[in-house]
């Protein structure tokens, strides 16, 4: 069954060159820093034990549907917490969260740099609510100018990807070394992948070790200013390079 999927804007008609792919979550917007609200929020409204109880929830939703489901472990936690009218302040308190200010800094500024050389499409995985919420609330719906590709598992949909953006070559701009490996070995010598150092993800020894190099690897997302289009298509070359020699 195919995966569903929130697009905005309508599908290029024509092959472009090059288009960027951005993740959101601790590539351009910082979701640690989102869960760490939310965590001091619970604690704060609900106690330590209901906040336990929540993000046991979240984990095991997670582990079920393979994304964050942050309000459907909100609407499961209250299964069990039917008469407490402070769930619907909970939901208030993620819905209107300022996602603006969790933007990594330059992030938008990043966008704009790529986007002088080719289309700049925001790639993510999640549910069909929250997800976008946070995507247009940040202003990176705007700033792609509605590009935004919303899936359950990004590196399985490469064809639907293609599809809507043809190219001939991507970048895949993301803080998880897994995904980036699994995009790369579909796409090959088509697609520059670049790790930003950023997140839980990228700061854990087994995640990275896992899996091989990404083409370019910085440590954070506005470092990306400080880069060409022949340095970033020359990553690419240098690390396949690398790898082929004996």
């Amino acid at each position: 069954m195919a995966q569903p999927h929130i697009r905005g804007g309508f599908a290029m008609k024509t092959r472009e060159k090059l288009v960027f792919l951005l993740d959101c979550d601790n590539t351009l917007l910082d979701n640690d820093r989102l869960q760490d609200d939310l965590q001091a929020h619970l604690d704060h409204a609900f106690g330590a034990a209901n906040r336990e109880r929540y993000w046991q929830i979240f984990e095991a939703l997670r582990a079920e549907l393979g994304y964050a489901d942050y309000l459907g472990a909100l609407q499961r936690y209250r299964l069990d917490s039917l008469n407490d009218p402070r769930l619907l302040l909970m939901s208030a308190f993620l819905v209107d969260y300022p996602f603006a200010d969790r933007l990594y800094p330059r992030a938008l500024e990043v966008i704009e740099h790529l986007g002088a050389w080719g289309p700049t499409v925001v790639l993510s995985d999640g549910d069909v609510v929250f997800q976008p919420r946070k995507i247009q609330r940040s202003g990176l719906w705007k700033a792609v100018e509605g590009r935004v590709l919303i899936y359950i598992h990004k590196e399985t949909m490469l064809d639907d990807v293609e599809q809507r953006y043809p190219a001939r070559h991507y970048v895949m701009v993301d803080d998880k070394p897994r995904i980036l490996a699994a995009m790369k070995a579909v796409w090959k010598d088509r697609l520059t992948t670049v790790f930003p150092r950023q997140g839980h993800y990228a700061h854990d020894p087994h995640a990275v070790t896992a899996y091989p190099a990404a083409d370019l690897t910085v440590e954070h997302i506005g470092d990306l200013l400080n880069y060409d289009l022949a340095v970033l298509l020359d990553a690419a070359r240098a690390n396949h390079t690398e790898q082929r020699s004996p």
